[in-house]
């Protein structure tokens, strides 16, 4: 049986054992209190959930790098029944971790995160005297793309250690690792920021007990599953999560970054994520935003600078209609548009800063597909963009993947804090706030 371990990424401490109660009653098998939760609250947490879940086993995810033995002593006094010590550590401090791990009944498992030649570090870790180790892929690596998965099957191929996996997995790529030899399931984002914790942990558990898809062979060997072979690529889902997420989302996971300044959706209601088509022109010349849309297409948004002048429009109701008919996403106006009845009616998306009745001329002048400023926003030819009722964000396309994971993630653990508040917490005490206020 694949064990199905939670991780306890959170800083509150109140909160972690609500999750972990939930998590339990879903199907999760061991406790972990993750490593921002112990540097919040230290052994007290360890204590809390020991009293609270006197027949599980207690992680501490101490991520130990020194004085391996006396942080294994710490943890296992506390009430932990297993602990982490990474594999950057030197061997001292591991062959002293096990001294202790064995003097207090209890055992350390090894973290691989990061770690530089796994296959060649796990055969000097099990000469060691290790017998459990950690495939992990960290948190930040994850929103990048980075799997655990195919280091866990080079592993599981090399060694006869217990193998658990961490790294940002979802009943499907849970349903993998279990299939390529994980003995434990390590899941933190999917379960402890849902808005069900308890389903969550049983979507997770469903999918380890049941590691073959239908069309495995008839022996059990594993074999690809469904899901993964119909991965989306990283384009598809990043636009599927920026449609989900908002942009105040986005602009979280930025740290404040990207929202565009005066400028705002024009037609409430309506959302836009897409690839900037760029437009640079001055004082209302309209022949530049015009040419833009005849090579612009479905899923293009023609950002567009007016050079300041944001009393002289560059669009209206015609450029509007070109544009429905070439099935564009929407367009941003760091300016005005007019003939603002018509827009209305053809429903189109428009981001604008003004909406004025007199337009300019087009001279021709200015440029398309450049740099430009928009909204004191940088925006380069394929930057994404996404505008919502909150206004408009500036996602660059270097950047776009990572950001949409780390946007996914600000929306779940809102998603998480709304159903707290809606069984009786107060924003205040679901944080914890006083707690976290700056002191300085």
């Amino acid at each position: 049986m694949v064990n199905i371990q939670v991780a306890l990424d959170v800083v509150e401490p109140d909160r972690a054992v609500e999750i972990a109660h939930e998590a339990i009653a879903g199907g999760a098998d061991w406790i972990e209190a993750g490593t921002p939760l112990i540097k919040s609250a230290g052994m007290d947490i360890i204590r809390r959930l020991r009293e609270a879940f006197p027949d599980r086993i207690i992680l501490a995810d101490m991520k130990t790098m020194d004085v391996g033995a006396t942080e294994v002593e710490m943890a296992a006094k506390s009430g932990a029944n297993v602990v982490t010590i990474l594999a950057a550590a030197d061997d001292a401090v591991i062959e002293q971790s096990l001294l202790s791990a064995k003097k207090y009944g209890v055992r350390i498992m090894v973290d691989f995160i990061s770690a530089q030649d796994p296959i060649e570090r796990a055969k000097e870790i099990e000469s060691l005297g290790v017998d459990l180790i950690n495939v992990h892929v960290g948190i930040d690596a994850q929103m990048t793309g980075e799997s655990p998965i195919e280091k866990l099957r080079r592993l599981a191929a090399e060694t006869d250690m217990e193998i658990a996996v961490a790294g940002g997995l979802t009943p499907e790529t849970a349903q993998e690792a279990a299939a390529a030899g994980a003995d434990i399931v390590i899941v933190g984002s999917y379960i402890i920021n849902s808005d069900n914790v308890r389903q969550s942990a049983a979507d997770i558990r469903k999918a380890v007990d049941f590691p073959y898809p239908e069309n495995a062979t008839a022996d059990g060997t594993a074999v690809m599953s469904q899901a993964a072979a119909a991965k989306k690529s990283k384009e598809a889902e990043m636009i599927e999560i920026f449609k989900r997420v908002s942009t105040s989302n986005i602009s979280d996971a930025m740290h404040r970054k990207g929202a565009m300044k005066g400028i705002s959706s024009k037609i409430p209601g309506k959302k836009i994520v897409g690839k900037a088509v760029t437009v640079r022109s001055f004082g209302g010349d309209w022949a530049k935003p015009v040419e833009a849309i005849d090579i612009s297409g479905p899923g293009d948004i023609i950002v567009i600078y007016n050079g300041g002048d944001r009393d002289i429009s560059m669009w209206g109701g015609l450029a509007t209609l070109t544009a429905v008919n070439r099935k564009l996403e929407g367009v941003v106006i760091d300016g005005a548009v007019r003939d603002f009845d018509e827009v209305q009616n053809m429903d189109f998306p428009v981001f604008a800063a003004n909406i004025v009745p007199n337009a300019g001329d087009p001279k021709g002048l200015g440029e398309i597909n450049v740099e430009i400023v928009c909204g004191n926003q940088t925006v380069n030819p394929g930057d994404i963009i996404i505008g919502d009722d909150s206004g408009v964000v500036v996602v660059p396309k270097e950047r776009a993947y990572e950001i949409a994971r780390r946007s996914e993630e600000v929306w779940k653990r809102e998603k998480r804090l709304f159903e707290e508040i809606k069984n009786g917490k107060t924003l205040a005490s679901a944080l914890e706030l006083l707690k976290w206020e700056n002191k300085k």
